[in-house]
């Protein structure tokens, strides 16, 4: 009886042995079989994540040119552009950007933009008006509230009709870029109403539509490049300045003038240029990043400028500038001399100004 009792209790160590074994297999089995099946998950969702890997890119840096200051939102917007282009290409486009008039005046850059030495350039609506008439329309005195006014007018048909003009000279218009709206920068004198300006010799960016507001004032306005307004101003060449908040500060004009009288009576955008011909050979998808990052720009300068304009005054204040602030009622007879002039000059700028107005 012992023999058998024995027997079977080996029978039965045996049989849990066996089963054990098994057992341990199977999670060998399981546990090695898992990381194979995450590895390849993890690979599928890399490639899927990148999606620039399947689009036709090249690998380039471009050039960006522009006349302001690296603190001034321009500078900024060309940098978000930057970021974007290269976020979305997977790093294989970028721009390298050269501020400050580096490269030349607005005229320069044209030029350069036309010879395709470089590849983008931020232009001055106030400067192109001078190439591309209809232009001017963007500088109807007080047309627009705010800046979000004048970005959804950028945006809309009349927008993209006005930068059609500039189509065929060899150059392509991209988009906007808004800066502040419209100051006037005085050295000595404040200005309370447009008598004020009478005589004074303010500078303003060359343009027939600036030229033509300030004329209509009594003032004698003065086409200086931004680079020289500074000593201008401060040798007394120039008398005071059509500027913006942006630029009074990026530009310490504080330390040469005493008054600045906040109309806010244009809004002022840049044109992003590129060559016609260049940006045609492009791929499709290089120019939709291209287009697409743009976008984000010119909104990312709209949105943060708006919440700028209390702190950019306050400022001003606090360098020991009188800072005056007058309205459009002011401006009354200039508004409606400059209305009449300019929309009897194309149907264009008579339907741009009459939706402005409304």
């Amino acid at each position: 009886m012992n023999k058998i009792s024995k027997f079977l209790q080996f029978g039965l160590f045996f049989l849990m042995v066996l089963a054990l074994a098994a057992c341990n297999s199977d999670e060998s089995d399981s546990t090695t079989a898992k990381p194979d099946a995450d590895a390849g998950k993890k690979v599928e969702t890399s490639v899927a994540g990148d999606a620039s890997a399947e689009l036709d890119l090249p690998t380039k840096t471009f050039k960006l040119a522009h006349i302001t200051a690296t603190d001034h939102m321009w500078h900024l917007a060309a940098e978000k552009f930057n970021e974007e282009l290269k976020a979305r290409s997977g790093g294989k486009m970028q721009v390298e950007i050269y501020p400050a008039s580096q490269l030349g005046t607005e005229a320069d850059m044209v030029q350069q933009v036309e010879a395709g030495s470089i590849d983008f350039a931020l232009i001055t609506a106030a400067y192109l008006s001078a190439r591309t008439p209809d232009l001017a329309a963007w500088f109807t005195p007080y047309a627009f509230d705010s800046l979000q006014d004048a970005y959804e007018m950028s945006q809309g048909e009349l927008g993209k009709e006005m930068l059609k003009q500039i189509e065929g000279t060899g150059l392509k218009p991209l988009d906007y870029l808004f800066a502040g709206q419209r100051v006037m920068i005085t050295k000595d004198k404040e200005v309370k109403k447009p008598s004020d300006l009478k005589g004074l010799k303010m500078r303003v960016t060359p343009s027939p539509p600036l030229t033509f507001f300030y004329q209509s004032t009594g003032a004698a306005p003065e086409a200086l490049p931004l680079p020289e307004v500074y000593s201008a101003l401060q040798t007394g060449v120039i008398d005071g300045m059509d500027m913006d908040l942006d630029a009074t500060i990026t530009n310490k004009y504080s330390e040469v003038a005493k008054y600045a009288t906040v109309t806010n009576h244009m809004v002022w955008p840049s044109i992003i240029l590129t060559n016609d011909k260049a940006f045609n050979d492009l791929s499709a998808d290089a120019q939709k990043i291209i287009t697409e990052s743009l976008v984000v720009a010119s909104k990312y300068a709209v949105d943060t400028r708006s919440a700028q304009e209390e702190d950019f005054k306050a400022k001003l204040a606090d360098q020991g500038m009188t800072v005056t602030e007058l309205g459009a009622e002011v401006y009354a007879e200039e508004i409606k001399l400059f209305d009449n002039e300019y929309s009897a000059k194309s149907d264009l700028m008579k339907r741009f100004i009459e939706a402005a107005r409304n």
